[in-house]
């Protein structure tokens, strides 16, 4: 697991405290695209829910996670990829 994957999840947990939540680092896979950096770290991906969604659409979802990883936007974190899984 690297730096920033562990640092998105301890925000994302801290700030949602959510029900589910998988982040994975994708970087290796965008080697050679814009924002890529040779050190990796840039492009994720997460899967998650959390109550604290409930009565918000997917946009305000959106806004939310991004909001809480700022701080990783402003230091190299170039993509996020965000799948919100509803419970059945």
């Amino acid at each position: 697991m690297t730096n920033r994957q562990n640092r998105i999840r301890t925000a994302l947990s801290t700030a949602l405290a959510p029900d589910f939540l998988e982040v994975d680092d994708e970087s290796a896979l965008h080697a050679g695209h814009a924002g890529a950096s040779p050190a990796g770290e840039t492009h994720y991906s997460i899967k998650v829910w959390s109550k604290s969604f409930e009565g918000l659409n997917r946009v305000e979802i959106h806004r939310k996670i991004n909001e809480t990883l700022q701080s990783e936007f402003d230091s190299g974190l170039h993509a996020l990829s965000i799948k919100v899984i509803r419970p059945t």
